[in-house]
């Protein structure tokens, strides 16, 4: 079995949204215990560190920075989106969660090509694959995912890098980066109609994009099956260098922010499914980063299903 590596920090609990907030400490709280109570694996805890502005200007531009940045209160909260979708909020312990947030996939995509590991988790927040080229969106400020991916590409030989995403929200921001990009694929399977509206199946950018939109409601096995035959065969088609992942866990039947009913083995499937890819064409190397999951039960038992398809 294959050891894991973790990337977190406790400045990514110090993220505060306010009372009643879905994105909250607790879901980073509930997967942090939930790994340390794994025995069957080997799992590396390290600290991930403060990213450097030039490693996000390769995809986000420091002006945007700048501006998010500048916005950050010295006490309380203040959004930064504009109604009706007002709940993306800087707290005054913002900035440092933002950065160590994103340096979890940049130390990781580092250890991936230069050590002996395969498989990493990035258990931070906030979040990622909402935030666009210069767009915060849906609880997200940098998207994690993407700055990994054009962190390996600029720095490594890597030339084609696959992002899966099976967060129940279409991650419009990884979607918006990467649409004119052909080195880049992305596949997302999510809810439609839901937040954030994007992701239909005629959004293909340059062949590059892969969109299953499932219908509320949407079966275990019919997910998979979806999941299988939309997205995880364009991946294997394409031949990536690189997988990442992100891992939202609020397809499950238990997260009230969405309507499919995905089990908590499920997620070892559909992980299981893409290590396989993995070890087809990337010398199983995958990066898999936290997006959504908002029930903390769900959480808990969910990730571990995931732990076990990452060590597969």
């Amino acid at each position: 079995m294959e050891g894991i590596r973790v990337y977190s920090h406790s400045a990514c609990l110090s993220k505060d949204n306010g009372d009643g907030h879905p994105e909250r400490k607790e879901r980073l709280e509930s997967i942090l215990e939930s790994i340390h109570s794994i025995v069957d694996l080997t799992i590396d805890l390290k600290e991930a560190p403060i990213a450097k502005c030039s490693d996000i200007n390769l995809v986000h531009p420091q002006s945007y920075l700048d501006d998010i940045f500048s916005m950050i209160p010295d006490q309380g909260l203040i959004g930064v989106e504009k109604e009706p979708y007002a709940d993306t909020l800087l707290c005054p312990n913002s900035k440092e969660a933002i950065l160590r947030s994103c340096g979890a996939g940049i130390s990781a995509s580092k250890d991936l090509m230069d050590g002996n590991l395969k498989r990493f988790f990035c258990a931070v927040r906030p979040p990622g694959h909402h935030a666009e080229t210069t767009r915060v969106n849906g609880f997200c400020f940098i998207n994690n995912a993407a700055v990994a991916a054009r962190y390996l590409q600029f720095n490594y030989d890597i030339k084609k890098v696959a992002i899966i995403d099976f967060d129940v929200h279409h991650g419009n921001g990884t979607q918006e980066i990467f649409y004119n990009d052909k080195t880049v694929l992305y596949g997302s399977i999510h809810q439609h109609p839901l937040f954030p509206g994007t992701g239909l199946e005629s959004e293909t950018g340059v062949g590059n994009i892969f969109n299953a939109p499932i219908e509320s409601g949407t079966s275990s096995k019919e997910f998979l099956k979806i999941f299988n035959e939309k997205i995880l065969v364009n991946v294997d088609d394409f031949k990536p260098e690189v997988i990442i992942i992100s891992a939202g866990f609020d397809a499950h039947k238990r997260d009230s922010l969405a309507t499919i009913n995905l089990e908590s083995e499920d997620y070892f499937t559909m992980t299981q499914d893409i290590v396989e890819i993995a070890k087809r064409h990337s010398k199983g190397r995958i990066i898999s980063f936290l997006e959504g999951g908002y029930d903390l039960l769900a959480l808990s038992e969910s990730i571990k299903s995931h732990f076990m398809g990452l060590s597969v």
